[in-house]
Formats: structure tokens, C-alpha cells, sequence
């Protein structure tokens, strides 16, 4: 048997920044990378909860795979391989929340937002 082999394919990512984001980016300068971050849990049940988040790069993540995407103004973002794979070629960047909760978010439409969390 060969060994599983899991290749880093790099996709081309069009992104569009609203202003609201735009002005949250230029409010809030990151430390690190930003990325768009997967993660699937099991609940008690044995559901699977799957989360994507636009945030901060930590200390823990292994960047080492993710996709390179430049902003219009050079801002980068990285994005997780397992989301790279489910995300459609153009996608928007916004902000939700209110006050303190505000944060980055993706725009995308009910069936993109099906087959990034549950394909």
C-alpha cells in the first residue's frame, strides 16, 4: 500500500472587501496573519459541528498548508486547506456583530455557505 499522500493545491481566491471590513482592517492592524480558520468538533451525540472564522493567527495554527490569498492593498490572508477546498473561486468580506462582538466574516450565499460547512 503507498502511503496517503494529501497535496497543498493552490487556488486563486478573488475577494472582495466591503467597506465595512475595509475599515475594521484599517482600525484593528494584526500582529500576525489573518486566516480563515476550520474546525470541525464532535458534539456528545456524535454531531459534527463545523465553525469557520476570518481571525488572528496563533502561536498553535500550522500555517505551513494554507492558501495565500493577497487583498487588494496587500493584505494577506491565509486560508485553511480543508476550507481552500470547499470555497467557491469569489467570495466577499464583511463585518458582523455589534460593539465589541463585531468581527470579519465571509459573504457567501446558503448553498455556499452548505458546501463550505457540510460537503
Amino acid at each position: 500500500m503507498s502511503p496517503l499522500v494529501i497535496e497543498n493545491r493552490s487556488r486563486n481566491f478573488d475577494v472582495k472587501v466591503d467597506a465595512a471590513a475595509r475599515a475594521w482592517l484599517d482600525s484593528h492592524p494584526a500582529r500576525a496573519s489573518r486566516v480563515i480558520s476550520y474546525a470541525v468538533k464532535r458534539c456528545c451525540g456524535g454531531g459534527k459541528i463545523c465553525m469557520v472564522q476570518v481571525r488572528e493567527a496563533s502561536r498553535r495554527d500550522d500555517l505551513s498548508r494554507h492558501t495565500p490569498v493577497a487583498l487588494d492593498d496587500g493584505i494577506q490572508l491565509l486560508v485553511d486547506p480543508r476550507a481552500a477546498a470547499r470555497l467557491p473561486a469569489r467570495f466577499g468580506l464583511t463585518v458582523r456583530g455589534l460593539g465589541p462582538l463585531k468581527h470579519l466574516d465571509l459573504v457567501l450565499d446558503g448553498e455556499q455557505w452548505g458546501n463550505l460547512l457540510y460537503d
